[in-house]
C-alpha cells in the first residue's frame, strides 16, 4: 500500500514537471526579472497594463508575447555638435545623459525599442542643448564661478579666492540643469524620463581658441601682477619694520656707548686730577712738553719773547 501511495505521489511530480515544462515550451509561463519590466501583445496589440513585479506570471500561449524592457538606469551618449553661442562663437559640445523607461506601454507603442529611443534622445537632448547654448554667453558655457585661483593661507583656513576679469551671473552647472529642465518636457509623451544630463566636453574652433587662450593669459598675468604687488607690499612693510627695529637698537646700542665713555672719561679725569694734584709744578711741566710736541716740528718757526711762559722750560734747558 504504502508503494503505492509513494507511486501515486512521484506520478503527480512528474506530470506536474511536464505540465510545467509543456508551459514554458508553449510560452504559457515567463519569469520576469527585478531589472526587466513586460509588455503583453496580442497579434500585436498590447493586452492589460505592464508587468513590473518580479516572478512568475502566465500569457495566454502561442497568440500572447512577451516583450521585455529595462528598468535601470540606461546611458546615451550624443555626438558632437557644433554650435554657435549668443557672442557668435561657435564651440564643439558633447553631451551625455541618464535615463529610464517609465510608461513600458507608451514606449512600445511610440519608440518600440532602445536604438529608436536612442534616436528620438538625440533629437530632444540635442534640440535643448542647442536653445540653452545659443541663448548664453560663451563664458557661461564654460565655466561654473568666477573664482579662476584658490589658494589656502598657511596656518589658517581662510581659503583665497582670485575671480576672473570677466563676470558671469551663470555658470556651466546651471546651463546644464536648464537643458536638463527643457529635455524632460519633451521625453514622457515616449514613455521615458531623462534622469540627468552633462556636459562631458566643449571644445573651441580654431579662432574662438585663440582668444580664449589670450583671456585666460590676460587674466593669470591680472592675478600674478596682483601677487606680486602685494608681495612688494609686505617686502617693504618687512623691511619698515626691519629699519625702525634696527635704529632701536642703534639707538639704545649708543646711548650705552656714550654713557659707558662718559663713565670712562670721568674716571680717567678723576685718575688724572688725583695724579696732577699731588704734583702741580710737574703737571704744568707734562703740558707744557705736550704742547710742545702738539705745536713745534722740523718745518715750524717760533718767534718768542724771553719773558713768554711758553718759552719758560726752554729757558732753564743749559
Amino acid at each position: 500500500m504504502k508503494q503505492g501511495m509513494l507511486g501515486t505521489i512521484l506520478g503527480f511530480f512528474v506530470v506536474l514537471f511536464l505540465l510545467v515544462i509543456a508551459a514554458f515550451g508553449s510560452g504559457a509561463l515567463f519569469i520576469v526579472d527585478e531589472t526587466k519590466q513586460v509588455v503583453i501583445t496580442q497579434f500585436g496589440k498590447p493586452v492589460g497594463e505592464p508587468i513590473t513585479s518580479a516572478g512568475l506570471h502566465f500569457k495566454t500561449p502561442f497568440i500572447q508575447q512577451a516583450h521585455y524592457f529595462e528598468k535601470r538606469l540606461l546611458d546615451w551618449d550624443g555626438d558632437p555638435n557644433q554650435i554657435p553661442t549668443k557672442d557668435k562663437k561657435y564651440i564643439w559640445v558633447d553631451t551625455t545623459a541618464r535615463w529610464k523607461i517609465i510608461d513600458a506601454l507608451k514606449f512600445l507603442q511610440s519608440v518600440g525599442n532602445e536604438m529608436s529611443a536612442h534616436s528620438r534622445l538625440d533629437d530632444i537632448i540635442n534640440s535643448a542643448t542647442r536653445d540653452a547654448v545659443t541663448s548664453h554667453l560663451l563664458v557661461e558655457a564654460v565655466r561654473n564661478t568666477n573664482r579662476i585661483l584658490e589658494t589656502k593661507e598657511e596656518g589658517a583656513d581662510v581659503i583665497v579666492t582670485e575671480e576672473a576679469l570677466e563676470r558671469l551671473e551663470v555658470g556651466r552647472q546651471q546651463l546644464t540643469r536648464a537643458i536638463l529642465e527643457k529635455a524632460k518636457v519633451l521625453a514622457p509623451q515616449y514613455g521615458i524620463e531623462i534622469v540627468d544630463v552633462r556636459i562631458k566636453r566643449v571644445n573651441y574652433v580654431e579662432d574662438v581658441r585663440n582668444k580664449v587662450y589670450d583671456r585666460m593669459i590676460a587674466e593669470r598675468k591680472r592675478a600674478a601682477e596682483k601677487y606680486r604687488s602685494e608681495g612688494l607690499g609686505k617686502s617693504a612693510e618687512i623691511q619698515g619694520q626691519v629699519g625702525k627695529e634696527l635704529k632701536l637698537i642703534t639707538s639704545e646700542a649708543y646711548r650705552q656707548a656714550q654713557g659707558l665713555i662718559g663713565k670712562a672719561d670721568a674716571e680717567a679725569i678723576g685718575i688724572y686730577a688725583k695724579s696732577y694734584s699731588q704734583d702741580a709744578e710737574f703737571y704744568s711741566f707734562l703740558k707744557t712738553l705736550e704742547t710742545y710736541k702738539n705745536t713745534i716740528d722740523e718745518n715750524s718757526t717760533i718767534i718768542l719773547t724771553t719773558d713768554s711762559d711758553y718759552y719758560k722750560y726752554l729757558k732753564g734747558l743749559k
